[in-house]
């Protein structure tokens, strides 16, 4: 059984536009998912990308045709200029760190629910009371978002460690164990599919 590595941070417009590709992917090919939500502003301090922050005026009027692009393109609605962004992604994380480890509910409709509450609701994923309905919403005991937060925090700065050292430099980022292939981008999740139906 292929086991894929999903590192993602949960402010990202891409994953969002992500949406349940993977996990469709994934259950056509028996293959097992650990999601590692990560800091992503810190993954492009340590792998040499920009923060949308520092971009070119020109990068991000590109980012924003393809956001828009992408979001006709799979029909799945988008605020390029949504409320609560930039937010702290760590709440949200710590959150899907304690889910994963509680089990029991649905993961991915967790992870989905978060990104799409920043692109396309005007959500604040950094408020409590969003945590503790977005995991009820998925399944998972809300008290989840006041327990755990050491141990999220420890596994959030861990999930950036093991994607420096496996060579994630953005999100989504999808890694399969046992090849070591390495697909960036919700762009090249159709790359995956081929690649898993070859293992």
């Amino acid at each position: 059984m292929a086991h894929i590595d999903y590192y993602f941070g949960t402010q990202s417009p891409w994953t969002y536009l992500a949406g349940a590709r993977l996990e469709e992917i994934a259950s056509r090919h028996g293959a097992e998912i650990t999601y590692k939500p990560l800091d992503l502003l810190q993954l492009f301090d340590r792998t040499g990308g920009i923060r949308p922050a520092n971009r070119h005026a020109s990068r991000m009027e590109y980012r924003m045709q393809e956001l828009i692009r992408w979001s006709d393109f799979l029909k799945m609605p988008i605020n390029v200029k949504p409320a609560f962004w930039p937010v702290n992604p760590a709440p949200s994380s710590y959150a899907i760190i304690a889910a994963q480890k509680a089990g029991g509910g649905d993961l991915a409709g967790l992870v989905q629910r978060f990104v799409r509450a920043v692109w396309a609701e005007e959500k604040n994923i950094a408020d409590d009371e969003v945590i503790r309905a977005t995991l009820a919403d998925a399944g998972f005991d809300p008290g989840l978002a006041d327990s755990g937060l050491f141990v999220g925090a420890q596994v959030y700065e861990r999930n950036l460690e093991e994607a420096v050292e496996a060579g994630a430099f953005g999100a989504p980022f999808y890694i399969v164990h046992e090849s070591g292939e390495r697909f960036w981008g919700q762009d090249r999740l159709d790359f995956l599919d081929r690649h898993l139906a070859q293992l």
